[in-house]
């Protein structure tokens, strides 16, 4: 029997999207996985400040898969920040846990530095997963330096870059991170529960249109996130007021899932449409998500600086075509311009004006984009994730971690 690698995990918090993919890691039989997590505030309901609203999660975010709280120094917080909540007790946790590697999601947090240099200073590996990629802030004079002498350290700290998609594998390599430690695990959704989701949501399709008071035969643009100006939500209801009259666009729907900061001013913005043309939905669950994906015809996230956007990954499990921007992460690698939707300049009105008036006014387009978004997020999925994840323990600890 081969003896499995014993990984530590250090993230902020349970994560809606990172849940499923814990469980699949710990079900390997050659990792035997303990994730340390600063906080709980994802559990209990709480407010968020992107939303501008108090949410909870209608999914277990901690079963499957052995876990602990770390210990915490004055009070907890429902917002992290590098330094809160005030962890202590970890570089005990990786020196006596027996530990072969440690992993940890973001490097920006001092509990998160402290387990990766324990761990270095022990002689075990130690792997970072993180967004970062050319939109990250881009700080000048002195912050410039300190960061770039942090990123030098950094770098001869890791054993290996866990790189979720093009933009993040490209910012490190352009750091000088050596290509032969950048091992890819993409950035990726349950695909298989939002499919099933997605199938069961099919089979009442027509009661939910009635539900939402939706008139059959009307195409559906969908978006859903944070009413924040990074999403730039304001650029979709323009391109949509722009077209929604044209014959050709076969008087469609616009679906606005989320809430935030700027929901009035969108609603106002909403305004002068043609009546209940524009919908806003309100904040909607992970669960409540994929009966909408069902319902809609094409998926548009315009954001001026989105890291990922694991929206997209969803929406593509249910067969849509997406409409991004150059500053979606997510679009290097699964929005293929012509082919599954449109990628755009953020800001450009025009442009979506034109994809939106397209797919609303050609079906054959929709539907074989669709299939298309099917296709590529097949490939981009959890078993990819575990699979790059064995890969680069592979590279240090031989056939413990056996492949496919």
């Amino acid at each position: 029997m081969r003896k499995p690698v014993r990984l530590a995990y250090f993230v902020t918090h349970p994560i809606q999207y990172q849940a499923p993919l814990l469980r699949r890691i710990a079900a390997d039989p050659s990792i035997e996985l303990k994730v340390f997590f600063a906080t709980g505030y994802s559990l209990r309901r709480h407010y968020d400040t992107g939303f501008g609203r108090e949410i909870a999660w209608d999914i277990d975010l901690l079963g499957g898969y052995d876990h602990e709280f770390l210990p915490i120094l004055g009070a907890d917080t429902d917002h992290p920040t590098p330094l809160k909540p005030f962890n202590y007790g970890v570089a005990w946790r990786v020196l006596t846990g027996g530990f072969d590697a440690v992993w940890c999601h973001s490097y920006a947090r001092l509990p998160h530095l402290v387990a990766m240099i324990a761990a270095r200073l022990a002689g075990k590996k130690v792997f970072l997963r993180d967004e970062a990629n050319r939109f990250a802030s881009r700080p000048r004079g002195l912050r410039l330096f300190v960061k770039r002498v942090f990123l030098f350290c950094l770098r001869h700290l890791l054993s290996g870059n866990l790189t979720i998609g093009t933009l993040n594998r490209e910012h490190y390599r352009n750091l000088g991170f050596r290509e032969d430690r950048l091992f890819p695990m993409p950035y990726a959704v349950d695909n298989d529960w939002f499919r099933a989701r997605i199938a069961e949501a099919a089979a009442r399709r027509d009661d939910f249109r009635a539900e939402l008071g939706l008139e059959p035969g009307r195409p559906i643009a969908l978006f859903a996130g944070k009413f924040i100006a990074r999403k730039r939500p304001q650029d979709l209801i323009k391109a949509f007021k722009a077209i929604v009259r044209d014959p050709a666009a076969g008087n469609p729907y616009l679906l606005i899932a989320g809430d935030g900061e700027q929901r009035a001013q969108l609603e106002a913005l909403a305004a002068g449409a043609p009546e209940s043309a524009i919908r806003f939905l309100g904040f909607r669950s992970q669960t409540e998500l994929p009966p909408l994906y069902d319902l809609a015809d094409m998926f548009v996230i315009p954001s001026e600086m989105e890291p990922w956007g694991l929206v997209t990954n969803e929406a593509m499990n249910a067969g849509l075509p997406i409409v991004a921007t150059t500053e979606v992460g997510a679009a290097y690698d699964l929005v293929r311009d012509g082919e599954n939707g449109f990628v755009l300049e953020p800001g450009d009105v025009e442009g979506l004006k034109r994809a939106l008036l397209r797919l609303f006014s050609e079906p054959e387009t929709r539907a074989r984009m669709g299939r298309r978004s099917l296709d590529i997020v097949g490939q981009w999925s959890f078993r990819e994730d575990v699979e790059g994840l064995k890969r680069a323990l592979r590279h240090y600890f031989g056939d413990r971690v056996p492949g496919a």
